[in-house]
């Protein structure tokens, strides 16, 4: 027998953007916690795109790494930013938000559409 984990998540209302608006790169490695046990690695080097919105943030996507949070079961992730921090995660397929505690600060740089 082991121990179910689980994920806290709350109901998330998702706004996806018509058009890609905010880009930037993330020049540090990030190690997020849900208090799970598990944590989320964010690779420095890593481009994000705004995708859309939710209550607690703005939500980025990237192509360059495959983010997840995982408990007992592991769930596909976006990134929620809110006052360039990182409060939390949305995870997509749920239509949930999952807090990062204690939010953490990213080191960004601007990044243009094209790059």
């Amino acid at each position: 027998m082991f121990d179910v984990v689980q994920v806290h998540q709350s109901p998330a209302k998702f706004a996806a953007l018509g058009t890609e608006t905010a880009r930037f790169r993330l020049t540090e490695q990030v190690i997020a916690s849900i208090g799970t046990g598990f944590t989320t690695h964010l690779n420095a080097n890593t481009v994000w795109r705004e995708i859309g919105r939710i209550e607690a943030g703005v939500v980025f996507a990237t192509s360059d790494q495959v983010i997840t949070v995982e408990a007992s079961n592991i769930y596909e992730a976006r990134i929620v930013v809110a006052d360039h921090a990182l409060v939390g995660f949305y995870l997509p397929v749920e239509k949930t938000f999952v807090t990062v505690s204690p939010s953490m600060p990213l080191k960004t740089i601007p990044v243009q559409q094209n790059e």
